[in-house]
């Protein structure tokens, strides 16, 4: 038993533990969606069409949505942290202009940046979902993060 599994030091806050036993629940669709986010055309295809300069790195922006959305349905009573919306929102509900060409770090990176820090909560609800038997006190960082996602930290 790690440190972080130990049942003697449990996060007993209600809504830490409203929010890992959806985490649980929700374990087999957060996996798919990451392998989504992970696979040929869910992040490196949109990565190779940021640096090719290419239009098509605005499909990001859905995906970006997409996780945004299912990690919003761990905890729907809580409002996701505003450091991370505020990413989010500055790297979504764009379209293609002509001239983000001529700009084009300016206009297309914030899409990128909100696609990464979506994907990074992704990954350690699925890490931390997988790895832990309850809420714990004593966290590792991963699972700390996800919780200042929740603003529960």
């Amino acid at each position: 038993m790690t440190m972080f599994n130990n049942e003697d030091a449990l996060d007993d806050r209600t809504e830490v533990k409203e929010l890992f036993r959806h985490l649980q629940a929700e374990l087999p669709a957060l996996e798919k969606l990451l392998a989504k986010s992970s696979g040929d055309w869910g992040y490196e295809d949109p990565m190779y069409r940021f640096y090719h300069q290419s239009f098509k790195v605005y499909s990001i922006q859905k995906q970006t949505q997409e996780i945004v959305e299912k990690l919003q349905t761990l905890a729907p009573n809580l409002s996701l942290n505003k450091w991370f919306m505020r990413i989010v929102k500055e790297g979504t509900g764009k379209t293609f202009d002509m001239e983000d060409n001529k700009k084009w770090l300016k206009a297309t990176r914030p899409m990128v940046e909100a696609f990464f820090h979506a994907r990074y909560f992704l990954e350690m609800a699925v890490k931390y979902g997988k790895e832990l038997k309850h809420p714990p006190q004593a966290m590792p960082g991963g699972w700390a993060a996800l919780l200042y996602l929740y603003d529960l930290r």
